[in-house]
């Protein structure tokens, strides 16, 4: 059976991706999704405890890659819960604890529709010199460009529904075992580069 979304209809997916601060991580695939998913989806995020500013580095970041940032904006995922909001086809969540069952900070969203988890340590943790932080923040941009690319090649209008969901979690799967410096491994160099 085909999944029955709003592909099916002519009408793009509504995406809507999670996070705790609303600030990076889920910023910045609202803005890749829109940028590259052209008519094919329609990209939203939000946070279970939003930050309510877009990080200085996160906006300096996307404007450097050419993206448009004049509607990103740190929010309540309250917003999508009132009469009117957009119905979601795939909800993703982006925090790196969001699998974690003893630390519950990653939002969850009830609903019928499909759902990922694409977790990535959180940038705005990283602490040191800018340098540092500028490269934990290239590095979540880029394992999200990787993520939304690889969603976007799946031809997913003719994909069933449990067929898109093994792909999804696939590509969570991959992301997470890619071999890249994280945040835990930047504070511990900060560490080292304080003993020095």
């Amino acid at each position: 059976m085909l999944y029955d979304g709003p592909i099916m209809s002519g009408q793009p997916w509504n995406i809507l991706i999670l996070c705790t601060g609303n600030s990076a991580r889920s910023i910045f695939a609202e803005a890749l999704f829109n940028a590259l998913g052209g008519y094919r989806v329609r990209a939203f995020s939000a946070g279970s405890a939003p930050v309510g500013e877009v990080h200085p580095f996160a906006l300096d970041l996307l404007e450097e890659q050419g993206l448009d940032t004049a509607c990103l904006r740190s929010k309540s995922w309250d917003e999508f819960t009132v009469p009117g909001a957009p119905a979601f086809d795939l909800v993703v969540t982006v925090c790196a604890d969001a699998a974690d069952a003893v630390n519950a900070t990653c939002p969850a969203w009830p609903g019928n529709f499909l759902r990922a988890h694409w977790g990535l340590d959180d940038p705005a943790a990283v602490t040191g010199g800018d340098d540092r932080k500028r490269a934990a923040f290239m590095r979540a941009y880029a394992a999200l460009v990787d993520r939304i690319l690889l969603f976007l090649s799946l031809s997913f209008e003719n994909i069933d529904r449990a067929e898109l969901q093994t792909h999804l979690d696939e590509i969570g799967r991959a992301g997470a075992a890619a071999n890249v410096p994280d945040a835990a491994e930047l504070l511990m160099d900060d560490a080292e580069d304080g003993e020095a």
